[in-house]
């Protein structure tokens, strides 16, 4: 991948706020699979709305796209889909914030890992997450590139998947239909 990364922009000013965060979606599966082409970073952050104007200050409108404090107010109060974008002016990447909202974000950020990558730290989500929220998105858009990732990860992982964790979420999210797609996917 090049480098800098441009999503580093992003989750250095996070990591820097203390805000728990993961990585999750394309850049995740590039960590764990393959790279691609993305111009754009998921991340799921654990907000609150005290957290939001340190956050509006992280990002400031001469640097970013930010949305006014009241609309991530109403979207990190969501039951579920919450979701907000913050857009780096100079190099237009953009990152796709999910607050912290369902049973399956709670379960990604306690298993999250921190790895090291270009003299800073990042927090991925668990692979198993980024392949339940892939099947997930697949089943509601059919595209493609989400069984890819998938399948690239698989092969990439080998062992170090922990199926049975996998497989029960597989289940649990009635998944098994995408699961054999995505299994069976470039034969």
């Amino acid at each position: 991948m090049p480098a800098p990364e441009p999503f580093l922009i992003f989750t250095r000013k996070l990591g820097h706020m203390g805000i728990p965060y993961m990585i999750s979606g394309s850049v995740a599966a590039i960590f764990y699979g393959e790279p691609r082409m993305t111009n754009d970073v998921d991340i799921i952050v654990l907000l609150k709305a005290v957290d939001l104007p340190r956050l509006t200050h992280a990002f400031p409108l001469d640097e970013f796209y930010c949305p006014p404090e009241d609309v991530m107010r109403v979207e990190i109060a969501r039951a579920q889909r919450g979701h907000f974008n913050i857009i780096h002016h100079e190099t237009g990447f953009k990152a796709d914030i999910y607050p912290c909202s369902d049973e399956l974000h709670r379960w990604g950020l306690s298993q999250s890992r921190t790895i090291d990558f270009e003299e800073d730290s990042l927090t991925l989500a668990p692979p198993e997450y980024v392949v339940i929220r892939k099947l997930q998105f697949f089943r509601e858009g059919g595209s493609q590139k989400h069984l890819r990732d998938i399948n690239r990860m698989l092969t990439s992982l080998g062992n170090n998947l922990q199926t049975d964790t996998l497989q029960a979420m597989i289940q649990r999210h009635g998944l098994q239909t995408e699961w054999l797609q995505a299994t069976g996917f470039g034969e």
